[in-house]
């Protein structure tokens, strides 16, 4: 999917200009603060919690907002709203519809910020499940390409050829059911879908082969698509999934549009 793709690198832009302004701060804190409070609050027994501490370092989030997010998590603060994981569903413009995860301690607070949004971009949010069965639950995983492995259990700060048989050959053998290589402006990486029970097998057999595993996170894939073609349209659909990511609460905005490449150049130019 091209535009989903192309909504994706935007994403993974906006991401690092959000963790200057404390945006993803705060909503990996929270994961790590709802990781710590479902399991023990020791990464190394829990897989969720040590994503999200990996999430966070990757990220730039300072070992002293790790540790208190964990502390908030495992009730040693006291202080901690309880934080409650909701997904909410609703249309944008042409249809398309939108899939939203949030964490939030209060849920009229949210559910009114996310109508106001739709309202206003040429949607409206629904009940849950007007949309959800349109994706499909997936576990991701990424891998870095700069650098790229030069040996089992070895890694070099200098990018090398890249020898993708033998990374193709890692996915398989870790279970992954798809490949491919994205490019960026300044890196190369290689992303992979598998189920969502095997993302911690996929993840550990990609580190033990000496990669780079930079992002491991459960998404939600949809099973069919609607192309959006009127720049009208076009522009509502990417101002609404902008202001859906910028609120607190939002943790994730998933969206089952394709849209050219050149039409979401213009838009967003």
């Amino acid at each position: 999917m091209a535009g989903h793709s192309k909504w994706a690198n935007i994403k993974r832009q906006k991401a690092r200009v959000d963790a200057v302004k404390g945006k993803v701060f705060t909503q990996i804190s929270r994961e790590i603060i709802v990781a710590a409070r479902s399991g023990v609050p020791d990464p190394a027994g829990n897989f969720q919690l040590r994503t999200a501490i990996d999430k966070a370092k990757a990220a730039g989030i300072p070992n002293d907002n790790i540790d208190r997010a964990i502390a908030k998590g495992a009730g040693k603060l006291g202080d901690s709203a309880a934080l409650e994981a909701i997904r909410y569903e609703g249309y944008g413009a042409g249809g398309v519809a939108i899939l939203i995860e949030a964490l939030t301690d209060n849920r009229n607070r949210t559910a009114a910020d996310l109508r106001v949004a739709f309202s206003k971009n040429g949607g409206n949010l629904g009940e849950i499940g007007c949309v959800g069965w349109m994706f499909d639950q997936k576990g991701f995983v990424e891998v870095s390409l700069t650098p790229v492995k030069t040996g089992k259990g070895r890694r070099s700060d200098v990018p090398i050829e890249l020898d993708e048989e033998a990374l193709l050959e890692a996915f398989l053998e870790g279970g992954a059911d798809t490949y491919e290589l994205v490019e960026t402006d300044d890196s190369t990486v290689a992303e992979s879908f598998t189920d969502p029970t095997n993302l911690e097998g996929l993840s550990q057999a990609l580190k033990d082969g000496g990669y780079i595993v930079t992002q491991v996170e459960l998404r939600w894939i949809p099973n069919n698509t609607i192309d959006v073609t009127d720049p009208d349209q076009a522009r509502s659909v990417l101002k609404l999934m902008d202001i859906l990511e910028d609120l607190d609460d939002v943790q994730s905005v998933t969206a089952n549009f394709e849209m050219a490449e050149d039409l979401m150049s213009l838009i967003l130019a």
